[in-house]
């Protein structure tokens, strides 16, 4: 992508200049800026919605660690941090 990207702003570097109309803003910008800008508000917008998923992810994941980790010791015999095994079994 980023060879296809200085392809196109070699090939296009002297385009006339592209006019950004948003609401009340004007903007003239050379075409590359208006596509670096894009890609950039692209990767932006991108991050804002991955970040939240991933930090919910990594934490589940340490739960689930710990979890499993606690179960491996439970069935080896190890002492684990719940109730005694014998109890529970009513011998």
């Amino acid at each position: 992508m980023v060879i296809g990207l200085a392809v196109f702003a070699v090939q296009n570097s002297s385009a006339p200049p592209v006019v950004i109309k948003f609401f009340f803003w004007r903007l003239e910008t050379s075409l590359l800026y208006t596509l670096l800008g894009s890609v950039g508000v692209g990767i932006l917008i991108a991050l804002f919605f991955c970040i939240p998923r991933m930090v919910r992810s990594s934490f589940r994941s340490r739960e689930l660690r710990k979890q499993v980790s606690n179960l491996e010791k439970a069935v080896h015999g190890l002492p684990s941090s719940g109730p005694d095994r014998e109890t529970i079994g009513g011998s």
